[in-house]
């Protein structure tokens, strides 16, 4: 069956999915419109395809064990020089991510991170310095909340751009008491949302 690429990420929600992704593509960036606005929860990570029954189960268990949880986006930050990117930080829900991340790697699909979790929204990665910059000063005073209530996996195609597999709400997935778990949608086969 071969490898899959696979994330895991919270959804930015609309209005401030699109308007961050929009920002980013007009700082010059290729990459805006393959990668819906997010945080990351599991970095890109590729896995044999036998492995993702095995994961969905695992990620609907995080997300029955969690609650929902505030996050407030503001400001701006950059990871350079370590690494050529322009973020918008969290105000709020930082712990939230951080234990979600945990958890979300403790499962099938393990994953050392080449740097510290730091739970953010990119806006530019891998452009000019001086877009990079204007990136950095367009939005130093960009502010968004919402109620996160899940997260969601999602697998790169060969065309680079990333697609939602399935949503994960939180409180929600676990099969039901009495119903075998190969019941469970969960165990679903992956469908490839390729064009």
């Amino acid at each position: 069956m071969g490898t899959v690429t696979l994330g895991v990420s919270i959804a930015v929600p609309e209005p401030h999915g699109s308007l961050l992704q929009q920002r980013r593509a007009g700082f010059g960036d290729p990459a805006a419109h393959g990668i819906p606005t997010h945080v990351t929860l599991l970095p890109p990570t590729e896995v044999e395809a036998t492995a993702l029954p095995a994961f969905r189960r695992h990620l609907a268990r995080v997300a029955a064990a969690g609650h929902p949880f505030r996050m407030r986006l503001h400001g701006t930050g950059t990871f350079r020089p370590l690494s050529p990117v322009v973020y918008v930080q969290l105000a709020e829900g930082i712990a939230e991510c951080t234990e979600l991340q945990e958890l979300v790697r403790s499962g099938p699909v393990q994953r050392e991170l080449q740097f510290p979790y730091h739970p953010h929204v990119t806006v530019a990665h891998g452009i000019a310095e001086d877009a990079m910059d204007r990136a950095y000063e367009a939005l130093a005073d960009y502010a968004a909340s919402w109620t996160v209530a899940g997260f969601a996996l999602y697998e790169q195609g060969a065309d680079d751009h990333w697609r939602m597999l399935h949503e994960y709400p939180f409180g929600e997935g676990l099969p039901t008491p009495g119903v075998p778990a190969q019941a469970c949608p969960v165990d679903a086969p992956a469908h490839s949302l390729r064009p």
